[in-house]
C-alpha cells in the first residue's frame, strides 16, 4: 500500500475538472415523450442552457448561443423556464438573464431547429425593472400565469422595495408592446410563489408570506377562481386555504402546491409534527390530509423557485421522493390512499420530479458521479400494483469519472455538541489511489480536515457526489460537511435551533464536529481548516474570531457585519435576520455582539478571503472590512476579489483560481507542498507562515 503524507497525494481531480464537472442538469420538464432540462455551463460564463431530448434520443439546443435562461427574482432565481403541456405543447417560456424579460420559444420546425425567442413581456423603463419566474399555462395555452417582481413604478422610478405579484399575460406575445395586457391576479403580500393553474383552468393556487417570515417559517396557501370574462383576467373568491402569519395560530411552512390530473390540490406542509410531508387539501374547508406521515421531509427550504419533489400521473397515483439513510425513497400513494415505498438505489438524491404518462423524469444524485437526468418507467402488475422501473439515464453526467476506489463516500455522523444537543454531519474520509493501490498517510499521522459550512444558514449538506469535495479527499484531506443546528432535513424543531442563535449554535456545532473527529482518530486537531460561503462564510469568520479550534480558514463572500447586512441586503433576506438574531435596530446590541468584525482582534488564524465584486447579497465592503482587520492584526491572509461575479462563482477561470488558491494556502499554513503545480499566492505577511 503506497504511503505518502496526507495533503500531498497525487489526485485524479484537478481544478479544471471542477469546471467541466460543473456541466450538470438542474431542472427538468417532461411533455409528450420529450424530456427537457437546463444545465449550468461555467465555461460559458455560467450560462444556463436549455436542451431537449426527443423520444428518438435526438438532443437539441433550445436557445441560441449566448442566451442565458436565468432569473433574478429573489436574487437566487430558479424556475426561470417552463414548458407548456397543454394546447401549446412543447412551447418553452424562459426569462433571459440579460434583460430579465420573459420570452417564448416555439416548437422546432421540420428541420428540428427551434425558432428564435420572441419577447412576451413589455420592455421595462429601467434595466431589468421587471423580472419573471415560476410560470404555468392555462390549459388552452392562451395565458401565462407567473410571478413578477417589479422594481420600478409606472414612471420608471426605482421602488424603495420590490413588489412581488402573481400576474397573467397573453402567451401570444401581444403584451410585449402593450403593458396594459399584463393583469395582476394577486398581490397584497410581500412575497408570492408557485402559482399553479388547475387542470380545468378554473382556479389558481399559490403560496404567499410576509415580512419578517421566510418561506420555511410561516406561509399561507391561497386559492382564487380565475375569471376570464372581462377585458383582463382576474381572480375572484380569493381565500386562504391553510397557514397563518408568523406567530399566529396555524403557523406552518407550506410549499410546492400542485394539482393532480383529476383536480386534487396537493401541498407540502410541516403541520404534522414539524416535518415537511405531502398533503391533499380539501378545497371547501382547507383541511390537510397527509399522504405520508413520517419523520422524513419532502423537499427543502425554498431558497429558489421551481422545486418539485412530488408528481402525479393520470392513473391517480401520487409520487413523492425523500432522502433516507443516505439514499432515496420513492413513494407511490395510490388513488385509495395506500402507500408503497421503493428504495431507488444507487441514487442518494432526487429532485425536479416530473410525470409524463407512464414515466417519471427527475434529476438524480449519485455517490460516485455527477447528477443525471433519469427516466423511471411505471410498470403495472396483474393485480394493479404500480412499481417504478429505472429505464436509465437520459442525460449522463458530463464530468469526469474517478478511478475505481478513488471516490470518498459520505458517512452520516451524529455527535454531541454544547448544551446537550446532538448535531449531525456527513463525513468524507481521505481516499486516494496510485496505480490502482489505495493510498495511506504516514505511520501515526492523522489527516488534515476541512470543515465545510453550508450556506443559508437555513440549508443542508447532501451526500451526493461533489467533485470539489473529492478534490480535497483525493489529496489526503478529510472533509466534514456539518448540518449544524438550524439545518433542514431533521424537522422543524432542529431547524429552529438557530432561532435567535445564529453565530452561537452553528459555531458550537462546527467546533464540536472537529473535536468529535479528532477524538475518533479521524482528523488531526492541529491541522483544521474551516471553509464556507455566504452564511457559511459568516460562521467561518466568527469561528476564527471567537474560538481557537481552527488553524486556518477560507471565507467565500462571507458576512462580517450583521448590521450592514440587515441594512443593505435585498428584499428576500431583508428581514431574515429577525428570526436568526433579532429585529433590527431594536436589537442592535445583539447584531454588534454577533458580528465577526466586533471580534476582529480575535483573528489570529491565517485566512483566505474570496469575494465577487458584483455581489448584491453580501456586498464587497463586507470582505474588505475583514481584510483590513487581518492586516491590522498582522495575520497572514490572501484577498481575491473577482470582477463580474455575483453571489457565488460561475465563471470558469474564477472557479479554478478559487479552489487552487485555497489548496495552496492550506499547504503553506500546514507546512506541506501539494502534489503537482501549486498556484503562487500573494500572501500578506507570508514570512509568518511555516515552510
Amino acid at each position: 500500500m503506497p504511503v505518502l503524507p496526507y495533503g500531498t497525494w497525487p489526485s485524479p481531480v484537478d481544478a479544471q475538472m471542477l469546471v467541466s464537472g460543473g456541466v450538470e442538469p438542474r431542472e427538468t420538464w417532461a411533455v409528450a415523450g420529450v424530456t427537457w432540462w437546463s444545465e449550468s455551463r461555467p465555461a460559458e460564463g455560467g450560462r444556463i442552457a436549455l436542451l431537449r431530448r426527443d423520444a428518438d434520443s435526438t438532443v437539441t439546443e433550445v436557445l441560441p448561443a449566448g442566451v442565458n435562461a436565468r432569473t433574478r427574482v429573489h436574487e437566487y432565481g430558479g424556475g426561470a423556464w417552463w414548458v407548456d403541456a397543454g394546447a401549446r405543447a412543447g412551447t418553452v417560456f424562459f426569462t433571459s438573464w440579460a434583460d430579465q424579460r420573459l420570452y417564448r420559444v416555439d416548437p422546432p420546425g421540420a428541420d428540428g431547429v427551434h425558432p428564435a425567442p420572441v419577447p412576451v413581456t413589455p420592455e421595462p423603463l429601467t434595466q431589468q425593472g421587471f423580472r419573471w419566474t415560476d410560470g404555468r399555462l392555462t390549459p388552452d395555452g392562451a395565458l401565462v400565469v407567473c410571478v413578477r417582481e417589479r422594481h420600478e413604478d409606472a414612471a420608471g422610478a426605482p421602488l424603495a422595495e420590490a413588489v412581488n405579484e402573481v400576474v397573467a399575460l397573453p402567451a401570444d406575445g401581444s403584451a410585449a408592446d402593450d403593458a396594459a395586457q399584463v393583469a395582476v391576479l394577486a398581490g397584497g403580500h410581500d412575497f408570492v410563489a408557485a402559482p399553479r393553474v388547475s387542470p380545468d383552468g378554473g382556479h389558481v393556487a399559490w403560496v404567499a408570506w410576509d415580512h419578517p417570515s421566510m418561506p420555511w417559517d410561516a406561509t399561507v396557501l391561497r386559492l382564487g377562481t380565475l375569471d376570464r370574462s372581462g377585458p383582463l383576467p382576474a381572480l375572484t373568491d380569493v381565500r386562504t386555504l391553510a397557514g397563518a402569519g408568523l406567530g399566529e395560530p396555524g403557523e406552518q411552512s407550506l410549499m410546492e402546491p400542485d394539482w393532480t390530473p383529476d383536480g386534487r390540490l396537493l401541498v407540502v406542509s410541516d403541520a404534522r409534527g414539524g416535518w415537511w410531508n405531502l398533503h391533499s387539501v380539501d378545497l371547501a374547508t382547507g383541511a390537510l390530509t397527509p399522504l405520508h406521515a413520517d419523520d422524513h421531509e419532502v423537499g427543502g427550504p425554498a431558497w429558489v423557485f421551481g422545486n418539485a419533489h412530488h408528481a402525479s400521473t393520470p392513473d391517480g397515483s401520487v409520487w413523492l421522493a425523500y432522502g433516507e439513510d443516505g439514499g432515496v425513497t420513492l413513494r407511490r400513494v395510490g388513488p385509495d390512499g395506500s402507500g408503497q415505498d421503493h428504495h431507488v438505489s444507487p441514487w442518494v438524491g432526487l429532485g425536479s420530479l416530473r410525470a409524463d404518462g407512464d414515466r417519471l423524469v427527475a434529476v438524480a444524485g449519485f455517490a460516485d458521479r455527477g447528477t443525471e437526468v433519469v427516466e423511471i418507467g411505471l410498470s403495472r402488475s396483474g393485480t394493479g400494483e404500480v412499481s417504478p422501473v429505472e429505464r436509465g439515464a437520459l442525460v449522463t453526467a458530463q464530468g469526469v469519472r474517478l478511478p475505481e476506489g478513488a471516490v470518498s463516500h459520505a458517512r452520516h455522523v451524529s455527535f454531541p455538541s454544547r448544551g446537550g444537543r446532538t448535531a449531525h454531519a456527513w463525513f468524507y474520509p481521505p481516499t486516494g489511489v496510485v496505480d490502482g493501490e489505495p493510498l495511506t498517510g504516514l505511520d501515526g499521522e492523522r489527516p488534515p480536515v476541512v470543515v465545510h459550512v453550508h450556506g443559508g444558514p437555513t440549508g443542508a449538506a447532501r451526500p451526493v457526489f461533489d467533485l470539489e469535495t473529492q478534490y480535497w479527499t483525493s489529496r489526503g484531506f478529510a472533509v466534514v460537511d456539518v448540518d449544524y443546528g438550524g439545518s433542514t432535513g431533521y424537522g422543524r424543531a432542529y431547524r429552529e435551533l438557530l432561532k435567535d442563535a445564529w453565530g452561537i449554535v452553528d459555531v458550537e456545532d462546527c467546533a464540536a464536529a472537529v473535536e468529535h473527529l479528532a477524538a475518533q482518530g479521524l482528523a488531526d486537531a492541529d491541522r483544521t481548516a474551516i471553509s464556507g460561503g455566504s452564511a457559511g462564510g459568516y460562521t467561518v469568520l466568527l469561528s476564527l474570531a471567537t474560538t481557537d479550534v481552527f488553524r486556518a480558514g477560507a471565507s467565500h463572500y462571507g458576512v462580517s457585519d450583521l448590521a450592514a447586512l440587515a441594512k443593505e441586503t435585498h428584499k428576500f433576506e431583508s428581514r431574515y435576520l429577525d428570526g436568526l438574531v433579532g429585529p433590527y435596530p431594536e436589537r442592535a446590541d445583539v447584531y454588534e455582539a454577533r458580528s465577526p468584525l466586533t471580534h476582529a482582534k480575535g483573528f489570529r488564524a491565517p485566512l483566505i478571503v474570496l469575494q465577487g465584486l458584483e455581489d448584491e447579497v453580501v456586498p464587497p465592503a463586507q470582505a474588505e472590512a475583514v481584510v483590513a482587520a487581518l492586516a491590522a492584526n498582522g495575520v497572514p491572509h490572501v484577498y481575491l476579489p473577482f470582477p463580474g461575479e455575483q453571489h457565488g462563482f460561475r465563471i470558469a477561470e474564477n472557479i479554478v483560481t478559487a479552489v487552487e488558491s485555497e489548496l495552496a494556502f492550506y499547504g503553506r499554513v500546514f507546512g506541506f507542498r501539494p502534489a503537482g503545480d501549486v498556484r503562487e499566492l500573494d500572501i500578506v505577511f507570508a514570512d509568518k507562515l511555516p515552510g
